[in-house]
């Protein structure tokens, strides 16, 4: 396993520790596929990677279940525009996160997470509000295309 997987999983365990959750070792195998796949994947992606990368058989149901809990513990994003999971760009760092906002690029597939600052999402919230509307997810995904593909498309 790479140094910084490592890391990450080293401090996620005293995050659930000191929460009182249990990071499993197949929920740590199932967040060690996503932090090692460079795009989102679905839940059966997970499962084909997850019996490649560990050798054991994993029901579709537990990896949903599992990516549950990983969500839960803010440790995974759920792209909802495509059903796919990703592992959360910022899962060791130790500042307060901003709610995640999603650049998913419609060439390559790759996903930049950023943040927006509270003051806006508290605003957009109180806007939709505004008109009898309550919303279900805090997050935001904008389809495009990537600084590393548009340069693909000029050079051809």
């Amino acid at each position: 396993m790479p140094a910084e997987i490592e890391k990450i999983i080293k401090k996620l365990q005293e995050i659930c520790a000191q929460a009182g959750a249990k990071l499993t070792s197949k929920r740590k195998n199932v967040l060690i596929v996503l932090l090692n796949s460079q795009t989102p994947l679905s839940a059966y992606d997970i499962a084909d990677r997850y019996q490649a990368q560990f050798q054991e058989s994993l029901p579709v149901m537990s990896v949903y279940r599992m990516l549950d809990f990983l969500i839960k513990e803010k440790l995974v994003h759920k792209l909802e525009t495509s059903s796919q999971y990703i592992s959360c760009m910022h899962i060791a760092c130790d500042h307060q996160h901003e709610a995640p906002q999603f650049l998913i690029c419609d060439h390559c597939g790759s996903v930049k997470e950023v943040g927006i600052k509270k003051p806006l999402v508290d605003e957009i919230e109180r806007s939709i509000q505004g008109i009898g509307f309550t919303l279900a997810h805090k997050q935001l995904e904008f389809h495009g295309i990537c600084k590393k593909c548009q340069k693909k498309s000029v050079s051809t």
